[in-house]
């Protein structure tokens, strides 16, 4: 059977010229669902003090300009940057669209170090509870991306593929859904389980490693099933950009784990 792309309007409310984007309202969720369990994580599993409601709500405002910022920034440089740098003004039009998770991620990154260094507080231990939350903004984002009929799979034959308005007459992956179950629910679901245990959220940078490890492994896989984007192709042998990004995030995971347990031994 193959599914038709359901008529989803990608603008979730209209009032005269203001439109309000679901990707939009995805961004907000993501953002306002963390900041919540944030406050719960350092209520229930971090209430040590070291790191404090007024820090966690703080640290949203620089999350935020983080994400935008280095989500924009990462896709002109990874991306687009043949044509950004031609037109470099076209770059701060973020309301064409054009975000990279891997470029808002070092976003964050730099917003955790900044922020801890002025505030005086651990880095790794801030940066394990922005990890625990982040899958909830991913899976959000995810939907969105079907929703716009974006970063849609290769072509299948399997019966659950979907012809997306943009993707030409074949069915293809619903990749968007496939990343949302894995980078989002099951991430989510590893690391809910892993802050539970007391020998893992005690050694501070691990929930960030599996994070890093877990969403770098999920993002890799998934990529063999989701469309090159047009204007890069693969950029390493049969490797996509997503996939080339993806191996850094792994091994500086893999190199915190180390790191860690050369530490404790």
């Amino acid at each position: 059977m193959i599914v038709d792309f359901p008529d989803i309007d990608p603008v979730a409310i209209s009032i005269g010229a203001l439109q309000i984007r679901w990707y939009a309202l995805a961004y907000l969720a993501g953002f306002l669902l963390g900041w919540w369990y944030a406050l719960k994580l350092i209520k229930h599993f971090f209430a040590d003090g070291t790191i404090t409601k007024a820090h966690i709500d703080d640290f949203l405002s620089w999350a935020i300009i983080g994400v935008i910022l280095g989500g924009r920034i990462g896709y002109v440089l990874f991306y687009q940057w043949d044509y950004f740098s031609g037109y470099p003004l076209e770059a701060l039009k973020i309301w064409h669209g054009g975000m990279s998770f891997h470029g808002g991620a070092l976003g964050v990154i730099a917003a955790l170090f900044a922020f801890a260094w002025r505030r005086k507080i651990p880095v790794l231990r801030l940066a394990d509870i922005i990890a625990c939350v982040t899958p909830i903004g991913l899976f959000f984002g995810r939907i969105a991306n079907f929703i716009n009929g974006e970063l849609y799979g290769r072509i299948t034959n399997g019966t659950w593929g979907v012809v997306f308005p943009g993707g030409g007459s074949m069915p293809r992956h619903p990749s968007q859904f496939y990343e949302a179950a894995l980078e989002g629910l099951v991430l989510f679901v590893i690391l809910f389980l892993a802050v539970r245990r007391k020998a893992i959220r005690e050694k501070a940078g691990a929930l960030s490693a599996i994070f890093l490890i877990g969403y770098g492994s999920f993002r890799f896989f998934i990529e063999h099933f989701r469309e090159p984007d047009e204007y890069l192709g693969f950029v390493l042998g049969h490797l996509s950009m997503g996939q080339v990004l993806c191996l850094p995030m792994i091994a500086l995971g893999a190199g915190l784990l180390l790191w860690k347990k050369s530490k404790d031994a």
